[in-house]
C-alpha cells in the first residue's frame, strides 16, 4: 500500500518543503507557486504526451484561455468572488476544448502536432488585437484573490497554502485515473492504438476525453496563477510559452507520473538564477533541452536512476520464456463462454462477392466463405492469394469496395475495428502486433478490460478490480504463459509473442475467432500444444484459420477454402482441397516431405569463416546467451536450433551487432566484429534478414535492394549484382516497381533476403525465412538457399526441422542460451528418435 502511494508521499513532502527550500535560494512565495502552477500544468500536458504519445506543440493555450477565463468572469460576472472562481474558468476551457479536440484529433502524429500549433498561432493572434475583451498588450490587471472560508488569500502564505492544496488533490486524481481502466488505455494507445482498436477500444474518444481532462486540469492551473500575479495576458498563449511547458515535462521525464513537476522545478530554478545573468537565458536552456534529448531521453528522472544504479544491489534473471512454468491443459476460461449461442442452421459468418484493390494490384477479386459455428474453417492458399487481405476486410481494418459481410445475421461491412470486436469479431495478426512495453499480463488485461463493464471507469485501479484480474489469470493459465506475467512482451521470444498475440483475440469474448498464422515462428512441442488449443476453442467458439502448415490443417479443418489470385478457388471438406489437382499444382508443391528427402551435396571448406567463443549476452537484467561458442565455416549451411526463447534470434542479433555482447569474441574470416556497429558488421560482408523482414514500406523492391547495396560495396565477399538475386528470385522482376509492402508474404520475404544478398556478402544470417510461406514458396526459397552455398555462408534459424535438417550441413542446438548439441545435421533429418533426444520435442 505505501509503495503504491509512493508518488502522493513524496509530492505532500514536497510542497511542504518547497517554501523553505525556495526562501533559503533567495526566493519568494510567488516563485514557490510558480512551481507549483508550471508543475500542474506539466502533468496535465504530459497525459498526452508521455501517457497517450500525442505532442502538443500548443498547450500553453489552454493555459491562458484559464487564466483569462478567469479574470473576465470576475470583471464581468461575479465581482466578488476571488480564487474559487478558478474552478468555473477551468471547466469552461474544457467545455470549448471538446469541439477543438474533434478537430485536431482527425490526425496523428506530426500532423496533430502542427493542428495545435496553429490552434495556438491563431488564438494568440486574436487575444492580442482583441483589446476589447482581453486589453490586448496590456492585458487584464486588477484581479483579486477575495477570501475562502474567511481566510484572506491576499496574504502569500495562505494563498500558497491553497493552491498546494489544489495541486494536492489535482495529483490525487490524476493518479487515480491514470491507474484506471479508461486511463490505461492511454498507454495502450500511445504503444499501439491499432492493436488497442481491434481489441475493442474507441482509441478516438479516448483520445478526445484525455484531451478535453488535459486542457481542463491545464486551464485551471492558467487561472490559479492569474490570481498568483493578479494579472492575465495573452503571453501564456505565445507558442514559446507552449514550447517551454513542453521543454519542462521531457527534461523531467515524460514516462513518470512525477517527472514533468520536477521539470517545472528546474525551469523556474533555471530561469530564475540565469536570467540574473544574462538576458539571453533561455538561448542556455535550449543548449541544455538539446542535451536533454540526446544524453538522457528519460529527463532527470532517468538521470537520478543512474546516478543510484551503482548503489542498487545488482540482480539477473533469466530470459523471460524461461521463466515460463509448464503448461497444463485446462478447460475453456469463462469469457469464451460467455456470449449467447448462434442457434440457426446458417453461417454464422459470411462473406460474399468481396472485392479490394490496391492500386492496380487485386488482392481480393471474388472472395466468398462461410464459417459454422463450432466449427474450425481453413483459409488456405499460396502467398498473395488474398488471405491477409480477406481477414482484414472481415476485420474491418479495410472497406471492402464491394460485397458484404454477415456476422450472426447482422451486416458489419464497412464497420470500424472496434464495433466489429464488440459485434463479436476478433482477430490475431500475421505479424505479431501486441503493446510491446507493457508486460503480459498487462497486454491481457487491456484484452478482458474492453468488455468489461468498467472499462470506461475513470476512477477504480484496472490492477484490482477483482472480475478482470480473476479472468486475466484464467486466461494466462489457459495460453500456458503462467511464470512469465511479469516480463515485457517486446522481451518475448518470436513464438512467445505469437501466443499472446492469440491471447490477445481471445480476451474480447468472441463469437468467431479469426486466427492468422498463429503457428508460425512457434517449436514442434509448443505447435502441438497450440494446435490442441485451437482445435479445443473451435468447439465452443468457431474458428477460422490461415495458416500454412498444410499437414496440420488437414488435420484440425472441419471445413477448408482455398483461394488463388483473390478468388475462391475451391470450398468444401479436407478431402476435396487435398485431392483438388489445382490446389496442388499452385499451393503445395513437391511438399516438406519430398524437400526432405533430398540428397544435396555439401560445399562445405575446413576453413572457418564465422567464429563465436564464450559469448555472453543480456537484455537488460535478462541473461539470454551463456558462453556461447561455435563456428560456421566457408560454405557451410549451419542450422541454429532450440525451443522457443532458447536465445536463437538474439545470437543472430549479437553477431550483427543489434545486441551487444557482454563478453566475449566474434570474428569473422578472423577479423573481431565484438563491439563494432551494426552498420560497420554489415560492411564487413554479414547479411542479416530479420524475422518480420522488416522492409521498408512504401518504398519499391528496387528501391529496397539498391538501399542493400549502397554501402556494402566494399569487396568483402561474394558480390551480388542486380541482375543475379533477380536470378534467384525471378518472381520480383515483375514487382520491381511495385511497395513492398502491398507484396504477398513470399514475395516480402524473397525481397528481404534479396536486399541482405546486394552488395559484398561472405555470411547470410537468416532468421525463420520459411516462416508463413506456402508449401511451393518453400521450395522456391530452399532452392535459392541450396544454390547459394556455392558462394556464402548461411546461418539459418527456422522451426521447420524437416526441411531446414536437410538443407544444413551442421547443427547447433541451444537450451536457455547455452550450447547443447552440436554435429552432423543429417543424422538429425533422418533419425526422429535422436531428434527427439537432442531437441527435447
Amino acid at each position: 500500500m505505501l509503495a503504491r502511494n509512493a508518488n502522493l508521499l513524496v509530492a505532500a513532502a514536497s510542497l511542504l518543503l518547497l517554501p523553505s527550500v525556495l526562501s533559503a535560494l533567495g526566493l519568494t512565495l510567488t516563485s514557490a507557486v510558480d512551481v507549483v502552477l508550471l508543475a500542474m500544468a506539466c502533468m496535465a500536458l504530459n497525459l498526452l504526451v508521455g501517457y497517450t504519445g500525442l505532442v502538443s506543440f500548443g498547450h500553453g493555450a489552454w493555459f491562458g484561455l484559464g487564466a483569462y477565463a478567469a479574470a473576465l468572469i470576475q470583471q464581468n460576472v461575479l465581482p466578488g468572488w476571488g480564487v474559487v472562481l478558478a474552478l468555473p474558468a477551468a471547466l469552461v476551457v474544457a467545455l470549448a476544448a471538446i469541439p477543438v479536440g474533434f478537430v485536431v484529433l482527425r490526425r496523428r502524429g506530426v500532423y496533430f502536432s502542427l493542428l495545435t500549433l496553429a490552434f495556438t498561432a491563431l488564438l494568440f493572434s486574436v487575444a492580442f488585437r482583441w483589446t476589447d475583451v482581453t486589453g490586448g498588450e496590456n492585458g487584464l490587471g486588477g484581479v483579486r484573490r477575495g477570501t475562502l472560508f474567511g481566510i484572506d488569500l491576499e496574504t502569500g502564505a495562505a494563498f500558497y497554502a491553497v493552491v498546494a492544496v489544489v495541486m494536492f488533490i489535482v495529483l490525487f486524481k490524476l493518479q487515480r485515473f491514470v491507474r484506471s481502466p479508461m486511463g490505461s488505455v492511454l498507454v495502450a494507445i500511445r504503444e499501439n492504438e491499432q492493436r488497442a482498436r481491434f481489441i475493442g477500444y474507441d482509441t478516438r474518444a479516448y483520445k478526445i476525453a484525455c484531451f478535453t481532462l488535459s486542457a481542463g486540469v491545464t486551464a485551471l492551473a492558467g487561472a490559479l496563477m492569474t490570481f498568483n500575479h493578479r494579472f492575465a495576458s495573452a503571453d501564456p498563449i505565445a507558442i514559446a510559452f507552449s514550447g517551454e511547458l513542453l521543454a519542462m515535462v521531457v527534461i523531467g521525464g515524460m514516462r513518470s507520473f512525477l517527472g514533468p513537476a520536477l521539470g517545472a522545478l528546474f525551469f523556474v530554478l533555471f530561469r530564475e538564477f540565469l536570467s540574473m545573468w544574462t538576458p539571453n537565458w533561455l538561448f542556455y536552456f535550449g543548449l541544455l533541452f538539446m542535451g536533454f534529448i540526446v544524453f538522457s531521453p528519460t529527463g532527470l528522472v532517468g538521470v537520478a536512476g543512474r546516478l543510484i544504479a551503482p548503489l542498487r544491489r545488482k540482480t539477473e534473471e533469466a530470459a523471460a520464456m524461461g521463466q515460463r512454468a509448464g503448461a497444463q491443459v485446462g478447460a475453456l476460461p469463462a469469457g469464451l463462454t460467455a456470449r449467447a449461442r448462434w442457434d440457426q442452421d446458417a453461417p454464422i459468418l459470411e462473406a460474399k462477392d468481396l472485392v479490394r484493390s490496391f492500386g492496380g494490384i487485386k488482392a481480393v477479386r471474388n472472395g466468398a466463405l462461410a464459417v459454422k459455428d463450432r466449427t474450425l474453417h481453413a483459409l488456405i492458399g499460396p502467398n498473395g492469394a488474398g488471405k491477409t487481405t480477406a481477414f482484414n476486410l472481415i476485420s474491418g481494418m479495410f472497406a471492402p469496395q464491394s460485397g458484404e459481410i454477415r456476422l450472426a445475421g447482422e451486416r458489419i461491412d464497412g464497420l470500424a475495428p472496434e464495433a466489429v470486436c464488440m459485434k463479436g469479431l476478433s482477430r490475431s495478426f500475421q505479424i505479431t502486433n501486441l503493446f510491446p512495453t507493457l508486460t503480459v499480463e498487462e497486454n491481457l488485461r487491456l484484452g478482458v478490460q474492453a468488455t468489461h463493464a468498467s472499462r470506461l471507469d475513470p476512477w477504480r485501479d484496472a490492477a484490482s478490480i477483482p472480475e478482470i484480474v480473476a479472468e486475466t489469470r484464467e486466461m494466462i493459465a489457459f495460453l500456458g504463459v503462467a511464470g512469465m506475467e511479469k516480463a515485457e512482451a517486446g522481451a518475448l521470444s518470436y513464438g512467445g509473442q505469437r501466443l499472446l498475440d492469440m491471447g490477445l483475440a481471445l480476451t474480447s469474448r468472441p463469437r468467431v475467432l479469426l486466427l492468422d498464422e498463429p503457428l508460425a515462428g512457434l517449436a514442434a512441442a509448443e505447435r502441438t500444444r497450440v494446435s490442441n488449443l485451437i482445435k479445443q476453442i473451435s468447439g465452443e467458439v468457431p474458428v477460422l484459420l490461415v495458416e500454412h502448415d498444410i499437414d496440420r490443417v488437414f488435420e484440425l479443418a472441419d471445413a477448408v477454402t482455398v483461394m488463388a489470385d483473390g478468388a475462391v478457388l475451391v470450398d468444401g471438406t479436407v478431402e476435396d482441397a487435398r485431392s483438388d489437382k489445382r490446389v496442388q499444382e499452385v499451393y503445395i508443391g513437391s511438399g516438406a516431405a519430398a524437400l526432405a528427402a533430398r540428397d544435396l551435396q555439401s560445399a562445405a571448406t575446413d576453413t572457418p569463416m564465422l567464429t563465436l567463443s564464450k559469448v555472453d549476452a543480456f537484455y537488460g537484467k535478462s541473461r539470454i546467451l551463456t558462453g556461447v561458442s561455435l563456428e560456421a565455416k566457408e560454405g557451410e549451411i549451419l542450422a541454429l536450433l532450440g525451443r522457443n526463447g532458447a536465445g536463437k534470434s538474439t545470437l543472430l542479433k549479437t553477431i550483427t551487432g543489434i545486441v551487444k555482447p557482454a563478453s566475449g569474441s566474434i570474428t569473422l574470416a578472423g577479423a573481431e566484429l565484438a563491439g563494432l556497429s551494426s552498420a560497420a558488421i554489415a560492411r564487413r560482408g554479414v547479411g542479416y534478414v530479420p524475422q518480420g523482414r522488416a522492409l521498408f514500406h512504401g518504398m519499391s523492391v528496387r528501391h529496397n535492394l539498391e538501399l542493400g547495396r549502397l554501402k556494402r560495396i566494399t569487396g568483402a565477399g561474394k558480390h551480388f549484382s542486380e541482375e543475379e538475386v533477380l536470378d534467384l528470385f525471378p518472381r520480383l522482376k515483375v514487382r520491381l516497381d511495385t511497395a513492398a509492402d502491398l507484396l504477398s508474404g513470399g514475395e516480402q520475404q524473397m525481397v528481404a533476403v534479396a536486399r541482405a544478398l546486394m552488395g559484398d556478402t561472405r555470411v547470410l544470417l537468416l532468421d525463420e525465412p520459411f516462416e508463413g510461406l506456402s508449401p511451393a514458396v518453400t521450395e522456391e526459397l530452399f532452392d535459392a538457399f541450396d544454390r547459394l552455398r556455392q558462394s556464402l555462408t548461411l546461418v539459418i534459424v527456422d522451426h521447420h526441422l524437416d526441411v531446414v535438417l536437410n538443407l544444413a550441413d551442421r547443427a547447433v542446438v541451444l537450451e536457455r542460451g547455452e550450447v547443447m548439441h552440436e554435429g552432423p545435421a543429417r543424422p538429425l533429418a533422418r533419425d526422429l528418435d535422436l531428434r527427439r533426444q537432442v531437441l527435447w520435442l
